[in-house]
């Protein structure tokens, strides 16, 4: 299997689910060539073998794998079927920045700011996801919609895609996310974010995690572009923004409570990230 692009897709925004129908081509017949159709078009086979091609790349999609066409391309029939084929096709859109890239290539995820949550979500263009079963379940129930009033199928049909686009994110995680170390990373910060309040170093790190030091902070900046102490870091003072704006509590006690020992270090650091004082940057969002 061809398991060399991932697409990528900034969240927010998240893809936008359009419409979902079922195919069946007999013997001898294929899918229709198009050019630039301007949505996603995603290709889910329940039976049989689909031949498609995209510019100069063709697969053979059998049972039970995937297929995302690219809305910007040239798809066409790479041969016509010979057995009978069923899939389900479905259309979304995506206003976002999106990317093809190849699998091996590292994710690189931004650090987590305390009012944002950015994610990147990765599809493998071609893949074979688990849980065949719940997703032909999930995509019936998308077809059967077509034919509802909007307003009662909106979220049920938006449910239900955002559950397929997960089983094909976790097709790739299975086949471990085409980058070594990311998953290292993920659990790096997590766990960084977890116990930003207390003391950690890169030894008491590496023993939680299990690992040696050296391949941590080297993960960590494959996939979040700075080191786990950097990470720590920028968390905490995202942290105490939330706090200042929340909360009525002196600088000292904030300071203390993300992590810095010394308010006055805190104070410092804090200026050098947010380019204001702690009190003034409260002082900009009170009443």
């Amino acid at each position: 299997m061809d398991k060399t692009t991932v697409i990528e897709m900034e969240a927010p925004p998240l893809p936008y689910y359009i419409t979902t129908g079922h195919s069946v081509y007999m013997p001898g017949e294929q899918h229709p060539n198009r050019r630039s159709l301007g949505i996603f078009d995603l290709l889910w086979v329940m039976r049989g073998t689909l031949y498609i091609g995209e510019d100069d790349k063709q697969w053979e999609v059998s049972q039970g794998q995937t297929l995302l066409l690219l809305p910007d391309r040239y798809h066409y029939a790479a041969a016509p079927c010979r057995t009978e084929t069923a899939f389900y096709w479905i259309h979304f859109d995506y206003h976002g920045k999106w990317s093809a890239l190849d699998a091996s290539a590292s994710p690189s995820y931004p650090v987590r700011q305390t009012w944002a949550n950015p994610y990147t979500l990765r599809l493998p263009q071609y893949a074979e996801p688990p849980q065949l079963a719940m997703a032909e379940r999930h995509l019936r129930k998308m077809a059967a919609n077509s034919g509802e009033r909007r307003s009662a199928a909106y979220w049920s049909e938006q449910q239900l895609f955002m559950e397929l686009l997960r089983l094909l994110e976790e097709s790739l995680r299975g086949e471990g996310g085409g980058a070594p170390g990311a998953a290292l990373a993920e659990r790096t910060e997590a766990y960084l974010r977890q116990h930003y309040q207390s003391e950690v170093t890169n030894e008491s790190l590496a023993e939680a995690l299990h690992f040696h030091p050296n391949y941590i902070v080297r993960c960590m900046k494959e996939v979040y572009r700075c080191t786990p102490m950097e990470y720590l870091h920028e968390y905490r003072l995202e942290q105490a923004k939330l706090l200042l704006i929340k909360t009525e509590w002196p600088v000292a006690q904030i300071a203390e409570e993300v992590g810095f020992r010394y308010a006055p270090y805190f104070s410092s650091r804090f200026k050098q990230y947010a380019g204001m004082p702690p009190l003034r940057f409260r002082k900009q969002y009170s009443l």
